[in-house]
């Protein structure tokens, strides 16, 4: 009888465990008891579901209604399972601040609350604007869906905006990084008082009116609150003047004051140009950081140009290794960072490969590096520069076959680790005829970064040039070199078509008034004041920076290169899991955002190349002239803030009070901006 009984129930825990979730018995495994607020003030008689999101569709554990407080408690006897995150929506309800108003079917709030439960917790529009950002990409109207890594780091970054219990601010947007040091916290506020305006009724039409201000291009109109939410958050450069206009509707200025009285604080005086949400974060060793990638967890490395508190200059980078959770906590040592290994003053040269060891060059140390996941140097303590073979060190890719590949920026030359073993060091691009390594047949001349294709051709851009090289990985005596249309080639990436994309930092080139400064510079023996030039005239010119697109063929796509979108001295490039395309911009410190080859994936209407950002890019979260951009599991857009006062970068300009102040001081992330992709990024960007 035993026996016959344990098929069934082996068979039910099995069900269970597809679903996410384990059957459990009294006690309840799950219980959470909370309030829901508008505006301020109790929701009553709103419905409040408990969800457990996962990879399937989400599950239902528990219902109930607010009571004339607004408060709720909520149990399951279902214990969810380690993919599984949990989240409520209330739905509906009468808001008390406005009390006789009556039941508001156009009320969605949400909280995304995470594997764990906090003891309480309080739904508001300020954790619906927290969760729909930062889960953006998993959610479908009130459904959470997603891969695990990705759910995990979209719930892990609730918490840096709003506190759960409360419903007040969080931590991460209230420090001194973020809060009056960018306009993050006020957007934030805005949206959510502009939120609140509907699930208050504090017109008759405020719902209409705020549905019609969030209708997508091409698209319905929302009919809740977190419908325009999300639209707003996909959409967050479509005519945000037209929602920023329902603020003084709500919200007019009382005759004889200064102030409006919304419910949250502090509001935008002026609309933005995108209702971003992007954060700051530092700590860990970073300034000055370089080349992003993430591991297979979604923790963020980056080899950063200077030591923490040195007086760094732009004549020799000296610093380390960080690394940093997904919610932005660092994790590596404070000051130092992760030291050893050879490693010393990364530039653009950080990789990781399949088992998350982490590979770095470095242009003061000139040498290449390999750190295992935990931050403990693998390579010799004078790192890997074979005899001394090696000069300044740029770029680092590995290959899906597990080949290391890496840029020998100063010596012109390319340097192959057949399966990451630097015994077997093998170089390329070297001239056989007593010439310098710039005239061999690769032509490379600063070579920056590379990437390697579906087709394993390794591409190759040149800093001082305006053209790329391409070899089969197979063979890389057959070269074929690829003019780009603009120069100074920094970031290349290449899109799931086999299209290599360009950031050009000096766009059409330099003026002949800046070559012939340059010329004086060489005549007269001042060579050293080569960067401080070439910058300031970056610096003064907004029109220099393009973005090209070559085709698998090698040929230029139509419209390339393109400019739009903020290319102000473009720097890094990234390719979604859309195909879209994501730059970094040194000179804007800004994102540029363009539609990619697959133009389905775009706002109706775009073509190749358009800008789906602001005409002078993303803005704001404290972002600095910038190096990097990358793009993590849950769709988040980090961006390396790599210079913080230029004038403190170039010898002997930098006084004693600012000589500290060269190195940018942070990593900046947009929350759910653009289509995931898989960590780490091995090859071409990979979706899920």
């Amino acid at each position: 009888m035993i026996k016959s009984c344990r098929a069934p129930i082996a068979s039910l825990l099995l069900t269970f465990g597809i679903l996410g979730l384990q059957s459990g018995s009294s006690p309840a495994a799950v219980r959470i008891e909370g309030q829901v607020k508008a505006g301020g003030g109790a929701l009553v008689n709103s419905t409040v579901t408990l969800w457990a999101a996962s990879a399937g569709d989400p599950r239902q554990l528990a219902q109930a209604k607010t009571n004339n407080e607004g408060t709720f408690d909520l149990s399951s006897q279902e214990t969810p399972a380690a993919d599984v995150i949990l989240y409520v929506v209330a739905k509906g309800g009468e808001a008390m601040v406005n009390k006789g108003s009556g039941d508001n079917p156009a009320t969605a709030l949400l909280a995304v609350l995470g594997a764990s439960l906090p003891a309480r917790v309080t739904i508001n529009e300020m954790t619906t604007v927290a969760s729909v950002w930062t889960a953006n990409q998993f959610i479908d109207g009130t459904s959470i869906k997603g891969h695990s890594l990705g759910l995990k780091i979209a719930a892990g970054n609730v918490s840096n905006f709003v506190n759960l219990q409360t419903g007040g601010w969080g931590a991460a947007i209230q420090d001194v990084l973020n809060s009056s040091a960018t306009t993050t916290m006020a957007n934030f506020a805005t949206l959510s008082s502009l939120t609140a305006g509907c699930t208050t009724r504090i017109k008759p039409d405020a719902c209409a009116s705020l549905f019609a201000a969030t209708t997508p291009p091409g698209g319905k109109a929302p009919t809740d609150t977190l419908g325009a939410l999300l639209s707003v958050a996909r959409n967050s450069a479509y005519r945000p003047e037209k929602l920023f206009a329902l603020l003084d509707a709500f919200y007019p200025i009382p005759q004889g004051k200064n102030l409006r009285r919304p419910p949250y604080m502090p509001y935008l005086n002026y609309a933005p140009t995108a209702w971003t949400l992007p954060l700051k974060f530092t700590g860990g060793g970073l300034s000055a950081p370089g080349k992003i990638m993430f591991d297979s967890e979604g923790n963020a490395w980056t080899g950063v140009n200077f030591i923490v508190g040195s007086q760094a200059s732009d004549d020799l980078w000296d610093g380390n290794l960080s690394k940093f959770a997904p919610n932005g906590k660092a994790l590596s040592p404070d000051t130092t960072g992760f030291e050893g290994g050879g490693v010393e003053g990364p530039g653009f040269g950080t990789a990781i490969d399949a088992n998350d060891n982490v590979w770095v060059t470095s242009t003061g140390g000139k040498t290449i590096s390999l750190f295992d996941k935990s931050g403990k140097p693998l390579s010799p303590a004078d790192g890997y520069n074979f005899g001394g073979q090696l000069g300044i060190m740029q770029g680092v890719i590995v290959a899906p076959n597990g080949d290391v590949w890496t840029l020998d920026f100063e010596k012109d030359q390319v340097v192959h680790l057949p399966k990451g073993d630097a015994s077997n060091a093998k170089f390329y691009c070297r001239s056989t005829d007593g010439k310098p390594n710039k005239d061999s047949p690769c032509k490379l001349n600063g070579p920056f970064h590379l990437a390697i294709d579906q087709q394993d051709r390794v591409w190759i851009t040149n800093a001082i040039g305006d053209t790329v090289t391409r070899f089969p990985a197979s063979d890389p005596t057959k070269v074929e070199v690829l003019p780009t249309g603009g120069h100074s080639g920094k970031g290349m990436a290449i899109d799931s078509l086999g299209n290599a994309w360009i950031t050009n930092t000096a766009g059409t080139g330099l003026d002949l008034r800046v070559k012939l400064k340059l010329l004086e510079l060489k005549l007269t023996g001042q060579m050293s004041q080569l960067h401080r030039v070439v910058f300031d005239y970056l610096h003064g010119n907004s029109s220099l920076g393009n973005i090209s697109m070559l085709r698998p063929d090698g040929t230029p796509a139509p419209g390339s290169p393109f400019h739009g979108g903020g290319t102000w001295g473009s720097w890094g490039v990234v390719i979604d899991g859309n195909d879209q395309v994501w730059s970094s911009n040194f000179g804007g410190a800004s994102i540029t955002h363009l539609c990619g080859a697959r133009t389905e994936t775009c706002p109706s209407g775009m073509k190749t190349g358009d800008a789906i950002s602001p005409p002078g890019g993303y803005v704001g979260g404290g972002m600095q002239p910038l190096t990097d951009i990358a793009i993590d599991p849950a769709g988040n857009v980090w961006v390396a803030d790599n210079w913080q006062r230029p004038q403190s970068c170039f010898a002997p300009y930098a006084s004693e009070a600012t000589s500290t102040l060269c190195g940018g001081n942070g990593l900046t992330v947009f929350y759910g901006m653009a289509k995931p992709v898989r960590a780490p990024q091995i090859g071409p960007a990979r979706p899920y």
